[in-house]
């Protein structure tokens, strides 16, 4: 690829990225969103959080190594899970998750 094609798509995705984020707020602007649309919108962020971690914990070839090792993640996940609906933190859940991995991981050698 050389630098004018390069420079060529650097401009076409700024203008695309441009042109998704920031057309909308100026035509919205100072509209009221009807109730259910505004209720839709609000599920979109624990969408993409739930498709990243499954992502990361569900793949084609997890049990390639073994029951345990793919298991790790999953136990670890069920732990966090756990976590952060008895304690609602953030801080707490991440430590959680990160300690029974490590531990897990660790022991499992």
């Amino acid at each position: 690829m050389s630098w004018g094609e390069f420079w060529f798509v650097l401009a076409g995705c700024v203008l695309a990225m441009w042109a998704c984020r920031v057309i909308p707020l100026f035509l919205l602007k100072g509209r009221e969103l009807p109730p259910r649309l505004a209720e839709a919108l609000g599920f979109i962020p624990p969408a993409a959080f739930a498709a990243l971690v499954a992502n990361d914990l569900l793949n084609p070839g997890m049990f390639d190594a073994g029951l345990w090792p793919a298991g790790i993640p999953l136990v670890a996940a069920v732990a966090s899970a756990l976590v952060a609906v008895k304690t609602r933190s953030l801080l707490w859940t991440a430590l959680a998750g990160v300690a029974v991995y490590a531990a897990l991981a660790f022991f499992a050698v």
